[in-house]
């Protein structure tokens, strides 16, 4: 056999070594789904070359059901296989990140679907969104706390000896507050109640109707109602976060209490796992993903997170991740991978 170089699984000429293979990192949430190929090889290049992207709706079963999230993982994975060039058989692993997957059967629901489309010698993982969004943070390593607040929101922990401990995440309907379903959701309370005459008149009322376009309060239980899909609802949230640096009293409340709700499920996570140590000054990393946590103009919710967090645990370090949580699945796949063959692995036939 000639050899070739190895350059991260791409030869010198820009291809990609068949022979190596490559691996499949997915990012699947309430919102949409993303699928990333990236070539394999002996050693994780800098930056992460990524051969192809591709982008869907919706994979979380509890959401669209699971005919639909199947159909939507197939159909995103397929497509980054197109785009990148490649066949099934150069498959050498697949890591799907999946909001929904909270329980040992949902798991291997998944993994079922996934070998009726990959071969038998592929290796397959399947672990919550928040895995592969702490590994975003950690280039593949679990150890740390993760926090998600986007659509919905979750913290996740691992700690190096394997344990791992979760807060939040359960939804809106069990109460993901600090997400941004449960930041709009409460906005839109906010708008009845003022409407009402049970609380006081909001500057979220005004900015909230002009914003869906709609004429009075009265329209905003039809529109809720209509199509009560938590992306929809989440999109509110500039708005809240608008009114909030604009002054009004009851957004800036909304923001404030998502910070409290966001802090203390980090906070559980960490002291489930003892990661501060017992006088909480050991340090770990806390990976901020999602659009909640971007700063604004006025408003950051992710640097109050994080002095929520550090008033309790001073070793707490945040984390803002290079490359997005599709990318980290790929990277969680490789490092299962190379843990599973010793560093030691076989080209492809």
């Amino acid at each position: 056999m000639t050899h070739k170089p190895n350059n991260g699984g791409i030869t010198n000429n820009g291809v990609v070594d068949d022979e190596l293979g490559v691996i499949l990192g997915l990012d699947g949430g309430t919102t949409s789904t993303i699928c990333v190929c990236i070539p394999f090889s002996d050693h994780l290049a800098d930056p992460v070359p990524v051969l192809a992207r591709a982008v869907a709706g919706c994979s979380n079963h509890n959401s669209v059901g699971e005919t639909a999230a199947r159909d939507t993982l197939v159909q995103v994975m397929m497509e980054a296989l197109l785009k990148s060039g490649s066949r099934k058989s150069a498959v050498r692993a697949v890591c799907l990140g999946v909001s929904g997957v909270n329980h040992p059967d949902d798991q291997e629901r998944i993994l079922n679907w996934l070998r009726n489309i990959f071969p038998s010698n592929v290796k397959l993982y399947v672990q919550n969104d928040a895995v592969a969004a702490l590994a975003s943070g950690t280039m593949g390593k679990l150890h740390g706390c993760v926090l998600i607040a986007g659509t919905g929101t979750i913290s996740y922990g691992f700690t190096e000896d394997g344990r791992e401990a979760r807060a939040a995440g359960a939804g809106p309907v069990l109460g993901d507050w600090g997400s941004g379903y449960g930041i709009a959701a409460k906005a839109l309370t906010a708008v009845i109640r003022a409407h009402d005459g049970r609380d006081s008149q909001t500057l979220l009322t005004d900015r909230i109707l002009q914003s869906l376009g709609l004429p009075s309060p009265d329209e905003l239980i039809g529109w809720t109602y209509a199509d009560p899909s938590w992306a929809r609802i989440a999109a509110l949230v500039p708005v809240v976060v608008s009114c909030a640096e604009a002054g009004d009293e009851i957004a800036n409340q909304i923001l404030n209490d998502a910070v409290q709700e966001l802090a203390s499920s980090v906070i559980a996570v960490v002291k489930r796992l003892g990661m501060g140590g017992e006088d909480g000054k050991s340090c770990f990393p806390i990976v901020m993903v999602g659009g909640v946590l971007e700063a604004n103009k006025r408003w950051d919710i992710g640097k109050e997170v994080v002095n929520c967090v550090l008033r309790t645990y001073s070793g707490a370090t945040p984390v803002r991740p290079k490359v997005d949580p599709a990318v980290g699945a790929a990277l969680l796949a490789w490092n299962y991978l190379m843990k599973e063959t010793d560093g030691k692995f076989q080209r492809q036939p």
